[in-house]
């Protein structure tokens, strides 16, 4: 079993996963910087060369191969649950967590990580906050479906999501 984190860009993904993998004493890694490493290029590249759709396949070939994994924390880019194939991998070699926020808290991570506005594409013809509002519309139910626990993070330090992850994880029965 791998332990999977999804969630909206700025949820937190990149943050948490390293310190939940370190609770438990796993691996760590990151879909979205296996697909770079790979094409060679940043997602922002690929979807600007090559379109979302070459994206999406990069995304589930490599879900594919790091969901034969054992015992490894994933994070999955923001889109990942858009493909039903890749929420069956998840549902079938791990378990998954959702790292859900508030539209304007993902909106004020974004505009402060100087580096999304290089290696991150748009997702819609909104700007800002109205982009974020749209896409979390088109998405919240692929998430709630896909999730096996739900974090709601609001302002809470990664160091207590990822406790609250490790212990709903430890709690849980991972045969069932």
């Amino acid at each position: 079993m791998n332990l999977y984190l999804i969630g909206y860009r700025g949820s937190g993904k990149s943050t948490v996963g390293p310190l939940v993998a370190r609770m438990l004493d796993w691996p760590y890694l990151d879909t979205d910087r296996e697909i770079e490493n790979l094409a060679g290029n940043s997602i922002r590249e690929i979807f600007e060369q090559d379109g979302q759709a070459v994206f999406r396949e990069w995304e589930s070939t490599v879900i594919q191969a790091v969901a034969t994994r054992s015992q490894t924390v994933i994070s999955l880019g923001g889109g990942a649950i858009l493909d039903p194939a890749n929420c069956q991998t998840l549902g079938a070699t791990g378990w998954t967590v959702w790292l859900d926020a508030p539209a304007a808290l993902l909106c004020e991570r974004i505009e402060q990580d100087p580096q999304s506005a290089e290696t991150r594409p748009r997702l819609s013809r909104h700007d800002g906050l109205a982009e974020v509002q749209h896409v979390l519309q088109e998405r919240c139910n692929l998430y709630a479906a896909c999730a096996d626990y739900t974090v709601e993070i609001h302002e809470l330090p990664p160091r207590e999501i990822a406790e609250l992850i490790v212990n709903q994880w430890q709690s849980v029965d991972k045969h069932s």
